[in-house]
């Protein structure tokens, strides 16, 4: 599998369009937990993100990604910017002067995105954070894994923080009450890594 500049413009333009296809849904979730501007916040950094990658024309997976992570600290409020920002930020360290990676080295870069949001929020798994999406998706490329088990793991890791009682986060305030409520930071990790294998796996070789 190759995964080239113009495919990784392909997930980003594919991610910003789950949430905004989302973004009420993502508003939804956060209203039962937290600030109920998740959606909102991500739909104006993603749209804020695919105007300047428009506007660009980087060869450098790095210098994309790292168009994305400082576009999302720049526009997005609350824990969500900058732990995306982390995310894209670390990523873009293991591409950078790079214009295609196989699996591996976006495992690669996938895994370090993670350790960096994992460090930036100091999240652990069944914290109820973005982290029980994430990491199973990491785990699942790690294992040798297709990109479609990738998906499903962060797919069972979103769902899997419902019966949770958050420990981050805005929702920790709310203590048991936050059990029974997905969690909105799952919910748009889940829709990063599908919008990912949405589009790397037209570039099957």
């Amino acid at each position: 599998m190759a995964i080239d500049t113009a495919a990784v413009r392909g997930w980003i333009k594919g991610f910003a369009a789950e949430i905004a296809e989302h973004r009420e849904e993502l508003v939804r979730l956060d209203t039962a937990i937290g600030d109920g501007d998740h959606g909102t916040n991500m739909n104006r950094g993603m749209t804020a993100v695919m105007e300047k990658l428009e506007g660009g024309a980087e060869e450098d997976i790095g210098a994309v990604l790292k168009t994305v992570a400082m576009t999302l600290i720049s526009k997005v409020g609350g824990a969500s910017g900058p732990l995306y920002g982390t995310l894209f930020l670390q990523m873009s360290m293991g591409a950078t002067g790079k214009t295609e990676l196989d699996l591996a080295g976006w495992t690669a870069a996938l895994e370090a995105g993670v350790a960096g949001v994992q460090k930036r929020g100091r999240a652990e798994p069944n914290d109820k954070t973005m982290i029980d999406a994430l990491l199973p998706a990491v785990e699942a490329l790690k294992g040798g894994g297709s990109l479609e088990d990738a998906e499903e793991a962060a797919r069972q890791g979103m769902e899997a923080t419902t019966p949770l009682e958050a420990r981050k986060g805005r929702a920790s305030y709310l203590g048991p009450r936050s059990v029974g409520h997905q969690d909105p930071g799952a919910t748009s990790s889940y829709l990063l890594l599908r919008a990912a294998r949405a589009a790397f796996c037209l570039n099957r070789v």
